[in-house]
């Protein structure tokens, strides 16, 4: 279908899902559903699922393209999700760790077991390379260009260079020399970089949680996502242009990149404001 490369093929499948199941119980007809009922519809998903704005744009975008695909197939001549309204986007600002919170919770995985190898191996591919979830689960033995450089497949197929930090470097040797080995089992081949314990290649469900165990073991409130955006955070407060930025974290849109300049802006005024005596802040 056209203009999907933003939704994922699991997320439209599962949003199809819940559309479908909610026709059902209200008795309605895909072919004659209109936007009133598209409209009771986002309001039960808000209700019942407490989704937020930036999940009912997807559930719209979702719904305009399940449309398209009913007028391509000659079910429907009309497009009732077109009149449905987008959501304001929320002025929330990413969260963020500083490096020596990050430091701790990579020191608190469990490096004596191939799987803790690994896990060590992902996070700090993610942390020193901005890369999402996605991407770094998508990732083939094969896109490791060169020494320090890896080929990504981002949104849409779009492939860009990532540069990965000497951590990083460290720890995906000791991946492919201790852990990989073993966890390929009596496999003969795998073109998947990182693997799970049964030799496959490692989902985005598994790293998840895998991580979220390590924040809690913290007593942090901590997402994965969180490191590509610490990442963008600090190159940015070191000094790296916008564009730079942008291209390292494969956005489209430039100002999807400069909301991390809010986010440097309001980390210099909580130093204003918790750290006065600061020389550098007197000015």
């Amino acid at each position: 279908m056209e203009r999907h490369s933003i939704l994922t093929a699991s997320t439209y499948e599962s949003e199809i899902q819940f559309f479908l199941q909610w026709l059902t119980s209200e008795s309605l007809d895909m072919s004659q559903v209109q936007a009133l009922e598209l409209g009771a519809y986002l309001e039960k998903r808000q209700s019942v699922n407490n989704i937020n704005a930036r999940t009912v744009a997807k559930v719209i975008s979702v719904l305009r393209s399940f449309f398209r695909f009913l007028i391509d197939e000659h079910i429907r001549t009309d497009n009732p999700a077109d009149v449905l309204e987008m959501p304001k986007r929320s002025e929330h600002l990413p969260a963020v760790l500083t490096k020596e919170t990050v430091d701790r919770m990579l020191a608190r995985v469990d490096t004596k077991t191939p799987l803790g190898i690994r896990n060590r191996a992902i996070y700090e591919f993610i942390y020193s390379s901005g890369m999402r979830i996605s991407e770094a689960v998508s990732l083939n033995c094969n896109d490791i260009a060169s020494e320090g450089v890896v080929k990504v497949r981002g949104k849409g197929g779009k492939e860009r260079l990532v540069v990965f930090g000497e951590q990083a470097k460290i720890w995906l040797r000791r991946y492919f020399d201790e852990a990989r080995p073993t966890l390929i089992r009596n496999k003969k081949y795998s073109k998947a970089l990182f693997l799970s314990r049964n030799g496959k290649r490692l989902s985005r469900k598994g790293i998840w949680k895998n991580y979220a165990l390590i924040a809690e073991l913290m007593g942090i409130s901590s997402k994965l996502h969180t490191l590509r955006h610490t990442f963008a955070t600090e190159l940015l407060a070191g000094g790296a242009d916008l564009r730079s930025v942008q291209e390292l974290l494969g956005h489209a849109d430039l100002t999807t990149t400069q909301i991390y300049t809010h986010v440097n802006s309001r980390l210099k005024e909580s130093h204003r404001q918790f750290l006065p005596k600061l020389k550098k802040w007197k000015k």
